[in-house]
Formats: C-alpha cells, sequence, structure tokens
C-alpha cells in the first residue's frame, strides 16, 4: 500500500507531518518516538529576532480542546539555522520551517535566510498580528495577505506553503489569493481565535483577552474549510484541525487535502502520528486501496 505523497517535488513517505508549535524542533519528542517515520516535522513558529513570547497564562483547557496564547516564543532564525536546523535534517523525514514575523520586512529578511540554508520548505505563518498596522493579523487583511506572501516569494526558490488563518469571511478567497500570489501549497487551518473567563477572579484567563483554540472541538469547521480551499486552487492543500486519529486524518484527505498535520493530539499521545500513519496504510489494505491518491480530494 503507498502512502507516499509528493508536495511541490518533495517526497513524503506518509502524509503525516508534526504540526508547527506543537512539537518543538523535534528534540523534545526524539527520546520517545522514532522521528524517522514521520512524513514530515513543521518546526515550531521561527521570527527574525528571539521572541520571549507573552506573559501570563499561556496554556487554558477547554472541553475538546485547548486554547494557547504562546505568542510565537521562539530563539530566532539565526538561532534555530545553527543550532536546531542540523538535528532536523539528520532524520530521515522533511523539514519545514515555519516562518513568522510581525512586519513585512522581518519576513522578507526571515525568508532570505531560510532560502540559503538546506531546509526543503518554507511554510509562511500570516496569522501574526501586524504591529505597524494595529495588530491585525496579516492573513485576515487581503491587501497585507498579499504583499506579505508575493514579497517572500521574490526571497526564496523554495517551496512556499501558505499557512491560512480560519478567521476570516471567505476561506476560498484567501486560499485563491495565496495561489495567485505565488504559494506553491496551502496548509490549513491555523487556530480559531477564542475566549475564557476564570469566574472567581472575574477576568479573563488570558492577559491578551483572547486566545487561539484547537483539538477536536475544531476538527468539523476545519474540515469543512480544507474542502473549500481544495475546490478554489490547483496547489496541494495540507490539512489540519483536530486531527486525533487515522479516521480523522482520512477525512481531511477524501475532503482533498494531500497531506495532514497533527498538533494538539501530540499533547495527549506522543506516539498519535505514528498511529495515524499506520492506521492510513491499515485502511487502505483492509479497503484493497492501493495508492493513497485513490482517495485523496474523492469528496
Amino acid at each position: 500500500m503507498n502512502i507516499g505523497v509528493d508536495i511541490c517535488g518533495i517526497h513524503f513517505k506518509n502524509p503525516v507531518i508534526a504540526a508547527s508549535g506543537t512539537f518543538g524542533f523535534g528534540k523534545e519528542f526524539a527520546d520517545y518516538i522514532d522521528l524517522d517515520k514521520l512524513g514530515g516535522i513543521c518546526s515550531k513558529g521561527l521570527t527574525l529576532n528571539k521572541n520571549l513570547g507573552n506573559s501570563g497564562i499561556r496554556i487554558h483547557e477547554t472541553p475538546s480542546g485547548i486554547m494557547n496564547s504562546i505568542g510565537l516564543q521562539n530563539p530566532g532564525i539565526e538561532y534555530f539555522v545553527n543550532e536546531e536546523l542540523p538535528f532536523l535534517l539528520s532524520k530521515d523525514t522533511v523539514t519545514i520551517a515555519n516562518l513568522g514575523g510581525h512586519s513585512v520586512e522581518d519576513y522578507v529578511k526571515g525568508a532570505s535566510i531560510l532560502d540559503k540554508t538546506d531546509v526543503p520548505m518554507i511554510e509562511l505563518n500570516i496569522s501574526c498580528p501586524n504591529v505597524k498596522e494595529g495588530g491585525m493579523a496579516f492573513g485576515t487583511d487581503p491587501s497585507k495577505a498579499s504583499e506579505v506572501i508575493s514579497k517572500v516569494r521574490k526571497k526564496t526558490k523554495k517551496p512556499l506553503i501558505v499557512k491560512l488563518s480560519p478567521n476570516v469571511g471567505s476561506i476560498p478567497s484567501f486560499a485563491k489569493l495565496a495561489e495567485d500570489n505565488g504559494a506553491d501549497a496551502i496548509s490549513l487551518v491555523n487556530t480559531f481565535n477564542a475566549m475564557a473567563i476564570d469566574i472567581n477572579t472575574k477576568s479573563p484567563v488570558f492577559v491578551n483577552k483572547t486566545a487561539g483554540l484547537s483539538g477536536p472541538a475544531i476538527k468539523p469547521i476545519a474540515l469543512r474549510m480544507v474542502y473549500e480551499a481544495a475546490h478554489a486552487v490547483d496547489i496541494p492543500i495540507i490539512g489540519m484541525g483536530g486531527i486525533m486519529d487515522y479516521k480523522d486524518a482520512l477525512e481531511f484527505i477524501m475532503a482533498g487535502a494531500s497531506a495532514i498535520q497533527v498538533g494538539t493530539a501530540n499533547f495527549v499521545d506522543y506516539n498519535t502520528m505514528i498511529d495515524v500513519s499506520e492506521g492510513i496504510r491499515k485502511y487502505l489494505k483492509e479497503n484493497n486501496i492501493e495508492d493513497i491518491k485513490e482517495i485523496t480530494g474523492i469528496i
């Protein structure tokens, strides 16, 4: 049974990728699972300079999911390139560098640095707040999204995956926008904007009041958005959002995703991604399906 997939000329031995922000830089899980069994690893979100992240509570459990307000805490791109990337590239899996930024200039400089490395792919996170424009996320403003994607596109020859925010009015229009401005693939969805209140302190749980919701609670909505995006563009889709087992993964694949990313589930069971990969293979065998491409986008 062939569960290997090719995305933008890069071969993944299976369609299961560790989602950005939930797997660190791989080292954190290396003592627990065989990283070589993963299709890919998407790095923690990187910014041009070291970022200490948000203050206060950063993780809050909620029914069927978690909320996070990490604030892109990371050691900066240069540190990643020198200290983390060699380890990732030594593994028999595809490394994807997730690039964030708080200004167009930061994105462009970051892309320029990554372009000079051996990292195979870049995932552009456009859900970051634009500090020069009042804090609105690049990914929710069509003109700013177009600007940052097109300018990053000019700075790198590497396959560029654009990660879409779900906090928009029309996923198809943003998917098409990404394609038109040079995206080689699209990944979605990022976390949903949400809120939690502590009734004892009578105040929001998070300092920033809102935070990103992920986990099983968002899966049906994320699945619908992946389906919509897949029917709006002609470039590959990488789906994510509440995938907890191989059945969830297969739903996203049937909806049009060439590969999937697993995030929150890694905090529940670090074997999840291995189980998902093996579950997909078993499903294909039991249903006499020789190649995963036969069911990709079948809906």
